[in-house]
């Protein structure tokens, strides 16, 4: 058992009971009284520092990325230490260019992996490749059968992409949304959407000529051009959940989430990583340099939001808190009250990230890791 003291939570100050990682108390607790109750309690004073909920990254290359500049360009597996002191209690897994010498068996091999160091874990089936990777030789029975599965990823508007069609696309989305039927999953289908021809044109026409709900519908990497950011709205105000990659420019990233904010539609939109997802250099379709994206402008973008342009802090937290828990239907998560699970950051006086929580163990205690990976 763990009791957070004087936490700041909302500007309002209380303490945090937490039991089987998860929250079950949050008000004034009476120290003496549950020192009485409980033998093994664990008292921590938070000395009236910010907590906010713990991130969900809601696109990770766990397994590693890249491969544009052959084999040695492939981006390692990430580590478990990476993920939580940066703030992130849940990931959710992707395969990106390379499903050859990368299996959706080992993204779920890692998804396990995770979830049995200490943090919450799934994964999409699928990649950028066409038809779709699977292990069941099935979208619906990846998604149906296997836990960790919450959708199906796919590439449009990409060199590297398998350039699916229409009739594809429909036959992708209507099989995901099915077995997110029968499974009781919400699922989507996760769009990397390139720099290429098209934009999210194709998306546009599914919407517009077929029944399928927009939420279905996640596209990410939506400011890699105007253009493509334009469609993202219209498929936003329809109630598609849409994905700002906090990449190196953290100044570029925020002006396009303040657009967001400026047309009202910030319950739908979500920030993620890419974090060992492959950053190449093009020439002339050639990769002429690469490197890989990390998870540390998660926070940095959250921080600017807060500091220099005033945004609450629980109205700047939810594009990584709030709004990927309803997109992903992870109810358990995004929010610190009783019942949920206590995923939990702590910040200091500046805003930086303090001490991690993820499942009612603290991972990061004062900058100092509590816990690593089992090779780190």
């Amino acid at each position: 058992m763990l009791l957070l003291k004087n936490c700041l939570l909302n500007n309002e100050n209380v303490d945090i009971l937490i039991e089987n990682k998860k929250i079950i108390k949050i008000g004034k607790v009476n120290e003496k009284e549950v020192k009485e109750i409980f033998n093994n309690i664990i008292i921590i004073d938070i000395k009236n520092k910010n907590v906010i909920p713990g991130y969900i990254d809601n696109h990770v290359h766990i397994t590693g990325g890249g491969g544009e500049s052959s084999f040695s360009s492939r981006v390692p597996e990430i580590k478990f230490s990476e993920i939580v002191s940066n703030g992130v209690t849940t990931v959710i897994g992707v395969l990106g260019t390379d499903t050859i010498t990368r299996s959706v068996e080992n993204l779920v091999a890692k998804t396990k992996a995770l979830k049995e160091e200490g943090i919450t874990a799934y994964c999409l089936t699928g990649g950028y490749e066409y038809p779709s990777p699977t292990i069941t030789g099935s979208i619906q029975k990846d998604i149906t059968f296997i836990e960790e599965i919450l959708g199906t990823k796919i590439a449009i508007s990409d060199h590297r992409c398998y350039n699916p069609n229409k009739e594809e696309l429909i036959k992708l989305m209507s099989e995901t949304r099915v077995a997110g039927l029968i499974s009781g999953k919400k699922v989507s289908v996760n769009y990397h959407v390139g720099w290429g021809k098209g934009n999210m044109d194709i998306l546009l026409e599914i919407l517009k000529e077929t029944n399928i709900p927009a939420y279905v519908i996640r596209p990410t990497h939506i400011s890699c051009n105007d253009e493509v950011f334009e469609q993202a709205l219209i498929l936003a105000k329809q109630g598609a959940y849409i994905d700002i990659t906090a990449g190196k420019d953290i100044e570029k990233s925020v002006k396009y989430i303040l657009k967001v904010f400026e047309k009202g539609l910030s319950e739908q939109l979500t920030i993620s990583s890419d974090a060992n997802g492959s950053v190449p250099i093009w020439k002339d379709g050639v990769c002429t340099g690469i490197s890989a994206h990390t998870m540390k402008g998660l926070h940095q973008i959250i921080k600017e939001l807060i500091i220099k342009y005033k945004i609450p802090i629980d109205q700047a937290t939810k594009i990584l808190t709030v709004n990927p828990a309803k997109a992903l239907n992870l109810y358990n998560k995004g929010k610190i009250e009783e019942g949920k699970d206590a995923d939990i950051i702590v910040l200091d006086e500046n805003y930086n990230i303090n001490s991690v929580i993820a499942l009612g163990e603290f991972v990061l205690l004062d900058n100092k890791l509590m816990k690593k990976g089992k090779y780190e």
